[in-house]
């Protein structure tokens, strides 16, 4: 048998934002009836990230897990914050600007999320986990994140989770 189901989130401008799935996926695996198999969680955006991590328990004020801020603090030593064209970045170039008849070009200050793009394809856009006796598989601590790094604008996004098994 195989389930489909998708998770929507909302984010606020201007921050990262980091959502754990864990809970929603259980919810998910338990209406499903399927007591051994897998459940893959898939962001349908290219600036969106899944990950699997502990949940460490302390946060900043802004809500932010110490793991989360150690994880940005890490990929802006790689990714440095894109803040005008062409500073460390090529994207978004011109031909990228003028898709859809040129409907970027009014935005221009808020795509330069070229950062945010290659961030998530470091970490990866899916993570597969097993489920045994209808448990997910995901140990005493850890938990699975869906985080998006565009922080240019608020935004809606999605992963979709496939649960296959029996």
């Amino acid at each position: 048998m195989i389930k489909i189901k998708y998770l929507e989130f909302e984010t606020k401008f201007p921050k990262i934002h980091f959502f754990n799935i864990t809970d929603k996926i259980e919810e998910v695996i338990s209406e499903s009836s399927i007591k051994n198999g897998t459940v893959t969680v898939q962001s349908l955006h290219t600036t969106c990230a899944v990950f699997f991590e502990e949940y460490v328990h302390d946060e900043d004020p802004v809500g932010h897990d110490y793991l989360q801020i150690d994880l940005n603090q890490g990929l802006r030593k790689i990714f440095p914050d894109q803040v005008e064209f062409n500073d460390n970045y090529f994207y978004p170039g011109p031909k990228h600007l003028n898709i859809g008849g040129g409907q970027h070009v009014e935005f221009q200050g808020i795509i330069l999320n070229g950062p945010a793009h290659l961030k998530s394809t470091l970490i990866g856009a899916s993570e597969t986990f097993v489920i045994d006796e209808g448990v997910l598989q995901t140990g005493p601590y850890g938990s699975i994140w869906f985080v998006d790094f565009d922080y240019n604008r608020p935004r809606k996004r999605k992963c979709v989770l496939c649960i296959n098994g029996e």
